[in-house]
């Protein structure tokens, strides 16, 4: 007779064990600290926005957004291995319990994105409407929004459709956020409509979880490995995790582009590995563009021309510390090995596009800031980006290598 709850202790004494022994690498690397630094200056240019607010500024708009988001978010942990697709799938029945404090545990686990949003936003919703709403009743709201939003979709997965999945996503999504909005506008007969509307689509969830009575394990399984997946990249940054699965994306264009002009020859071989692992790992070009971005963002919202120069070479660095565990990429592949390539020449290869991506980023942020008007600053960053690249990058990847 299977035990519903020794399994679940088991499974998440387990979990808790592997999150626990890369999380101890994970917060005590300087990355953290950079990480700290960003949140502080954020957080006092933060305040000083709140203290001369525009009348323009979409407030209530903002604060539904954010709210919604981190309201209607609620992935699944269920714990479960590829091997139960066999092994516990007839045993479906009796594991009710099991997956009863599964949905527990993710909504446990995810408060904390929750209350992080609330903590966020709290100032601007003072600054806009204390006077009206009760933030109190509100985070009662939804933190019951989010508990029907983790059950719906428990609900929805139980669709093999990902089509219908998605929209069922986004109409949700869409409810939650427009409810923030009017129950911050008090429009209480648009707020008594959309809360109709989420009622009768959370009825429309139950009728279509009661018609697919089988659960769809293969759809549990990849989900949770999708989400730890991107924990271990996460945690790859600062240590070795030789058991990363990753996926893999062809990107035609892309990896044309970029190796099209490497000569075919035997020395342009790790050249040509490098670029390609690059584009169509799925742990690279992801969060080496979204860094980017972010790190643009926060340029350009940045007052102050000195802390611009700080956040573009803060980025730089973390887009450094992304991209360094492609040395080890290929370290499973006893392939590589009968190269008849020396290990100079692939460390070389290794630096030369390390040095490249990394101008790259450097060269776009000083683009930017020439943009927007900061002439100095991106002078500064380009001189910053010439002394990192040429001489900072080789000594640090040779010790590394």
């Amino acid at each position: 007779m299977l035990n519903a709850h020794q399994l679940f202790r088991e499974r998440l004494s387990a979990h808790i064990k592997e999150i626990s022994r890369y999380l101890r690498f994970i917060l005590t690397e300087h990355l953290v600290i950079a990480v700290i630094f960003i949140v502080g200056a954020m957080s006092v240019y933060y305040q000083q926005f709140l203290e001369d607010i525009p009348d323009s500024f979409p407030s209530a708009w903002v604060i539904a957004v954010v709210l919604g988001l981190a309201s209607a978010y609620s992935p699944i942990q269920t714990l479960l291995k590829r091997a139960d697709i066999v092994f516990l799938i007839p045993a479906e029945p009796q594991l009710s319990g099991y997956f009863i404090r599964t949905l527990v545990y993710s909504f446990v686990t995810q408060l904390y994105l929750f209350v992080l949003a609330i903590a966020v936003v709290a100032p601007l919703y003072l600054e806009a409407f204390s006077e009206s709403t009760s933030f109190g009743l509100l985070f009662i709201i939804l933190l019951v929004i989010k508990a029907w939003s983790l059950v719906a979709n428990w609900w929805m997965l139980r669709v093999r459709d990902k089509n219908i999945r998605l929209i069922d996503k986004i109409v949700r999504f869409a409810l939650v956020i427009t409810l923030v909005y009017f129950f911050l506008m008090q429009e209480m007969l648009f707020l008594a409509i959309v809360t109709a509307l989420l009622i009768v689509l959370f009825a429309t969830n139950y009728q279509t979880a009661r018609k697919q009575k089988a659960l769809n394990w293969d759809l549990l399984i990849e989900s949770d490995y999708r989400r730890m997946r991107s924990f271990y990249r996460l945690a790859n940054m600062f240590t070795d995790v030789s058991h990363i699965e990753v996926n893999v994306k062809r990107r035609h264009w892309l990896a044309r582009l970029l190796t099209k002009a490497i000569p075919f020859h035997q020395k342009g071989a790790y050249a040509y590995l490098y670029r390609l692992t690059t584009v169509r790992s799925g742990e690279y070009l992801g969060i080496y563009l979204r860094l980017i971005v972010i790190g643009g963002l926060l340029i350009y919202f940045v007052p102050n021309q000195w802390l611009k120069l700080i956040f573009a070479l803060l980025f730089i660095y973390m887009i450094f510390l992304q991209v360094i565990p492609l040395w080890k990429h290929h370290a499973t592949l006893v392939w590589l090995d009968l190269y008849p390539i020396s290990e100079r020449e692939r460390q070389e290869a290794f630096v030369k596009w390390i040095k490249q991506i990394i101008f790259f980023a450097g060269v776009l942020y000083a683009l930017f800031l020439f943009v927007i008007g900061e002439w100095l600053v991106g002078l500064l960053l380009v001189i910053a980006i010439l002394l990192f690249v040429s001489m900072l990058i080789p000594q640090y990847l040779q010790k590394k290598m």
